[in-house]
């Protein structure tokens, strides 16, 4: 058959099944060429790696490195979410760590828990697993002489310190203001065009990320974000008030040793209302390096990572491309997350690579890494996109026909999503609400753009999901309220 079915082997009490349904018809997606990886002369066996808070795509990095023959050690930090612990890609699969240990009190007793945990095995690398991995991982690596982006600079992945520093040294900022205390932000927010952005300083995906229309609103939600608990674990801290930046938004992608950074992948994201949300995520496509968007943003992108100090390992840059030029929304000093589903997308596209092998390489394979090209092909392998599934409906859900459909579509890659039948399911409205990510590759452009047609039609049709006889309860609020929303098609955040 030329597509299987795999569940997911994490405790169904902790987080919501999984099904990944894949395509293995699909020879051209195979990796190829020189880039493809070649056994190392190193024992790997008696040497160990530290991953701080692997969840999401740092799982995906775990299991690179235990295939090249690694041990991995997971340090969770101090208030992580026990929920996320268990966030584990079904791309994944189970984890098997050589140890687990939790942060202690001081960095001192931090490290001796980690040379207690690994034995007779040489610790030879730390990195961070996810976004509240990064502050801990740079601390230990320092502190262990290990490959390091260090703490000269504090507070590296607050977003409102890297919109400073990268004002100070020149380059385009965002207007803002932070505060503990919303009296802190009372002045910007009575003087900046609305509407305005507030998220947590520290947040990681769209994690209580708002447009606010007004002061009143913005007020609203200043003061709920310091009283709801942040999707790692621990409560919100601090509140960044932003001005709304009118553009696309993209992604640059890329992995760093001693100071060389190479570009892995440059995204654009398809974000637009729906829902009565102004930042729903409809998917992410690829952009050729060698367009127009793409000379603008990787120099840039390459920019910001100086100013912060960024010289090795992965890094997430978020920006916006307005219309006086590029501006950061953040830099993310980790692996691109969304469960690594970009994984096998980003591998048909250049021929044999992804970030998640690249990152490896830049901590524990010199060679391999010196031979990655510093931008990814162009044209590109093959063409192909990530489509994130959309719900206009809720509903308790008795079957799954557009499955089927789905995987039945000439470029689909696989799909991966939480929602079966007993699922309930709601109208999209964040990354969270979003019920399942879809992969699709094919030599041909034409086929992709009406495979997305198709699946866009399901959503719409409801033809995804049967709803037991309670039925779906669907609402034409993406309609109906778009005339309130005050964010154009092509206006992202």
């Amino acid at each position: 058959t030329p597509h299987r079915r795999i569940k997911s082997t994490v405790d169904r009490m902790e987080k919501p099944s999984l099904l990944r349904i894949l395509s293995n018809d699909r020879p051209e997606l195979a990796r190829q060429g020189m880039l493809m990886k070649r056994m190392t002369t190193v024992d790997s066996s008696k040497e160990v790696v530290i991953v701080t808070d692997p969840y999401s795509t740092g799982c995906l990095l775990v299991n690179e490195m235990c295939s090249r023959g690694y041990r991995v050690i997971a340090l969770w930090t101090i208030g992580f979410s026990e929920e996320m612990k268990s966030h584990t890609p079904l791309a994944a699969g189970e984890m098997k760590y050589h140890a687990e240990v939790t942060e202690c009190e001081s960095l001192a007793d931090t490290v001796q828990a980690i040379y207690k945990a690994a034995g007779s095995l040489r610790v030879v690398a730390c990195l961070a697993g996810g976004e509240a991995g990064v502050d801990c991982a740079d601390a230990v690596s320092e502190r262990m002489s290990l490959r390091t982006n260090g703490t000269h600079i504090a507070n590296r992945r607050d977003k409102k310190v890297q919109q400073e520093m990268i004002i100070a040294a020149g380059m385009r900022g965002v207007r803002q203001a932070a505060g503990q205390k919303f009296e802190d932000v009372v002045d910007f927010l009575q003087t900046e065009h609305y509407p305005v952005v507030l998220k947590p300083t520290d947040s990681a995906g769209s994690d209580g990320v708002k447009l606010c229309h007004n002061f009143e609103e913005a007020k609203v939600h200043f003061h709920h974000l310091l009283e709801v608990e942040a999707v790692n674990g621990g409560m919100n801290t601090e509140v960044l008030c932003q001005e709304f930046l009118r553009g696309k938004e993209y992604v640059v992608d890329q992995v760093s040793r001693d100071g060389v950074h190479k570009t892995m992948m440059v995204w654009v994201y398809d974000k637009r209302p729906a829902n009565n949300a102004a930042f729903v995520y409809f998917g992410m496509l690829p952009v050729d390096p060698n367009s127009a968007e793409a000379k603008i943003l990787i120099p840039y992108a390459r920019g910001v990572l100086d100013v912060l100090g960024v010289k090795n390992g992965a890094s997430h840059g978020e920006v916006i491309l307005t219309s006086t030029g590029p501006c950061l929304v953040e830099m993310n000093v980790r692996a691109h997350g969304g469960d690594g589903n970009w994984r096998s997308l980003a591998r048909g596209l250049t021929g044999g690579y992804s970030q998640v092998e690249v990152t490896v390489d830049s901590y524990l394979d010199k060679k391999q890494f010196s031979v990655i090209p510093n931008l990814p092909p162009t044209p590109f392998k093959a063409n192909g996109q990530e489509v994130i599934l959309v719900s206009y409906f809720r509903g308790k859900v008795k079957s799954t026909p557009g499955y089927d459909v789905i995987r039945e579509l000439k470029s689909f890659v696989y799909m991966e999503t939480g929602i079966k039948a007993g699922s309930f399911v709601e109208r999209t409205v964040d990354l969270l609400t979003g019920i399942g990510s879809v992969i699709l590759v094919h030599s041909d452009k034409e086929i992709i753009d009406a495979d997305v047609a198709k699946i866009r039609e399901m959503e719409k049709k409801n033809e995804l999901f049967e709803y037991e006889k309670s039925g779906a309860l669907f609402t034409a609020v993406s309609q109906r309220h778009l005339s309130g929303i005050l964010v154009n098609e092509g206006d992202e955040c």
